[in-house]
């Protein structure tokens, strides 16, 4: 600017002499002039230098769109080729976990009812020695991180497992004399003694939303109950003594995960090795159970066992109980607790529906009514405990 300025003087002096053309004064123009053309070439330097900058600049900004754009179709790329992958985990896990854990439902069914097996325990066993093998078998090629049991950790582990056993056999006789939708309907009122229990034991307090979902539950249960046309008293007690250890195995499970932590070498407890824990300990309690009650000599006596078709469903209802457990824990990582807990009480409603449509139950409006108003309520306990 200050150049600028100079010019503009000195080509104003010179016009305003115009007429004064002397030695002296053709000097003093000469050096006016030379001034000139140094300011000129000054211009012209500068106007290179501001020029080789804006070229500079132009050249880093090309580089940096170049860089930006394949940077863009690298991110194109990865997500043409992860993307897909990651969008599709939690649904590929959480319908595996949906269909495992209705089919599961559905064969104990067949197995206890269509073919009148009426042992328990005995299927029990069965299905924990199936899961118990495989996941040893995992474990020993290392597909599979299990923890290394030691007789401190099966000791702390006993307490929780007689409760898991407990629930199992429970579960198995209730579906023998309980259609499945009711059961589905009656396993609400566990989420109610959960809550009671995390209450009184933790001094957790649930949200308003929570207790109206609770108690719409026990409205069904009892609606449920009274209009069920295939009512048997001896389900009913079955499923209630489910309930209260189904939700004494979950406020008991937290308790032991704790204590059972300090007698690992890693210092925590995976799940893979809790489904050991629980389908390993089992099996000795479970065959102590077989001849308490004396189902070794009915099993060895029945027509059933002599069915292969019987053998195929409680062998792929053992296994299944072992994706169960695997497909929860995949279905967890890849979403998380809360869209599990809603997944699970939507996944009642399909189990239900088929259980009916299976078995072909006989129903009557209200009853219908009431399963329909239990699953309601199970998806609105589970939308609350999101809040």
């Amino acid at each position: 600017m200050s150049s600028a300025v100079k010019l503009e003087s000195i080509i104003c002096d010179d016009s305003e002499e115009p007429g004064h053309i002397s030695v002296n004064g053709q000097v003093a123009f000469a050096k006016r002039l030379n001034v000139v053309h140094k300011l000129l070439d000054g211009f012209r330097r500068q106007g290179v230098w501001s020029a080789g900058k804006i070229s500079i600049a132009a050249e880093r900004r090309v580089a940096s769109d170049r860089f930006s754009k394949s940077n863009q179709a690298v991110d194109s790329e990865e997500k043409r080729e992860h993307g897909p992958g990651r969008k599709s985990g939690p649904l590929l896990s959480g319908t595996a976990y949906c269909l495992s854990s209705c089919c599961m439902i559905l064969l104990n069914k067949i197995v206890l009812s269509s073919y009148s097996f009426n042992a328990g325990i005995s299927l029990m066993f069965y299905q924990n020695l199936i899961s118990t093998l495989i996941v040893c078998i995992l474990g020993c090629s290392g597909a599979v991180t299990v923890e290394k049991l030691n007789w401190k950790l099966i000791k702390v582990w006993i307490p929780v497992n007689l409760i898991f056993i407990g629930m199992l056999v429970s579960g198995m006789y209730s579906l023998k004399y309980i259609n499945i939708a009711m059961v589905t309907i009656l396993k609400n009122v566990t989420n109610i003694l959960t809550a009671t229990g995390e209450l009184y034991i933790f001094g957790k307090r649930q949200n308003q939303k929570v207790w109206t979902a609770m108690f719409l539950m026990i409205i069904s249960a009892i609606s449920g109950g009274i209009t069920d046309l295939s009512f048997d008293g001896t389900g009913y007690a079955w499923q209630s003594v489910n309930c209260i250890l189904t939700a004494g195995y979950s406020l008991t499970l937290r308790h032991v995960m704790d204590r059972a932590k300090q007698f690992t070498k890693s210092g925590s407890l995976n799940e893979v090795s809790m489904v050991l824990l629980n389908n390993g300990i089992s099996i000795p309690f479970a065959i102590g159970l077989i001849f308490l009650f004396d189902e070794w000599n009915y099993v060895i006596n029945a027509d059933v066992i002599k069915i292969p078709m019987f053998w195929v469903a409680a062998t792929a209802s053992g296994l299944l109980g072992l994706a169960i457990s695997f497909t929860s824990m995949w279905f967890l990582k890849q979403t998380g607790p809360t869209t599990y807990s809603l997944v699970g009480s939507l996944n009642k409603i399909p189990i239900s529906i088929a259980g009916l449509l299976v078995f072909k139950v006989p129903l009557s409006v209200p009853n219908l009514f009431s399963i329909l108003f239990g699953l309601l309520a199970g998806v609105l306990f589970a939308r609350a405990k999101m809040s």
